[in-house]
């Protein structure tokens, strides 16, 4: 049995800046052998005599993976500085993601603010490419500027294929910027939705859960087929050091995605 507390080494085979203060890091094992997992977990990322940063994988499938980082601290900083070539550690992937079995043959709709669309990026890659098992496939992303949007490349493309619904938004517009203006919330209302079969993914910042779980009630869609991806200080990644915490909830372990079901009524889960 492996040790879940030694790391796996990995390397670092590209890094593309996506806006100010977050990059795109694309990482691949040494051991050969792909990461694995599925969408909505997350992996520890160590860098000796530095320190470890939970981060959500934000690709699926292959033989290299991806995980977007904000600049915020020690940890971060050092990935933003990385070049090429360079080695660090992986611990994971852990968590419970989205359970794609339980979304087949339904209509997807996903919901990323700010830094909440890299965990989703790797459910909408799993759905495209597991495309006949679901519905309609809704994408709404919302940020404060246009400057801080997400995986704009990809977004084009999403918007392209003719088989996925893609809906963007800001807070506040910038020069040139032609697109939406308000916060994510505003682009529920006019989504014409089948509440019998649609499953809503969504992550974002705190503050922005129980504005979108209300817009989500008035269409209709019943608490469990609500995905809640969590944003807690996840450490260990195994449950033990309790940072994570939720009530009785281990975050790291029992989610980071929660059925809303299941954390309706916990106080301090979407605060």
């Amino acid at each position: 049995m492996e040790n879940p507390y030694i790391p796996k080494r990995a390397s670092l085979v590209s890094s593309k800046p996506l806006t100010r203060t977050e990059k795109l890091l694309k990482l691949r094992l040494e051991d050969g052998f792909p990461l694995g997992g599925m969408p909505g977990q997350f992996v520890t990322v160590c860098l000796p005599g530095t320190g470890e940063a939970a981060i959500s994988i934000c690709s699926f499938g292959g033989m290299e993976f991806e995980i977007c980082v904000r600049k915020m601290g020690r940890v971060t900083s050092s990935l933003h500085d990385m070049a090429p070539g360079e080695a660090l550690g992986i611990r994971g992937p852990y968590g419970r993601g989205f359970d794609v079995d339980e979304l087949k043959g339904k209509d997807v709709l996903l919901i990323g603010g700010g830094i909440g669309l890299a965990p989703l990026r790797s459910l909408v890659q799993y759905c495209i490419a597991n495309r006949r098992d679901f519905g309609r496939l809704i994408l709404l992303h919302g940020a404060r500027s246009p400057s801080e949007l997400l995986f704009t490349e990809d977004l084009e493309v999403w918007k392209g294929r003719g088989d996925m619904e893609v809906l963007v938004t800001v807070d506040r517009a910038e020069d040139g910027w032609e697109g939406r203006v308000g916060v994510i919330t505003t682009l529920i209302p006019d989504l014409d939705l089948d509440p019998g079969r649609t499953a809503a993914a969504v992550c974002g910042p705190p503050v922005m859960y129980k504005f979108v779980i209300a817009e989500l009630h008035r269409k209709g869609i019943p608490d469990g087929m609500i995905l809640l991806s969590l944003e807690r200080v996840m450490r260990c990644g195994v449950g033990k050091c309790g940072h994570c915490t939720i009530g009785d909830l281990y975050c790291c372990q029992d989610g980071p995605v929660f059925p809303y079901s299941r954390i309706k009524g916990i106080w301090e889960a979407l605060r």
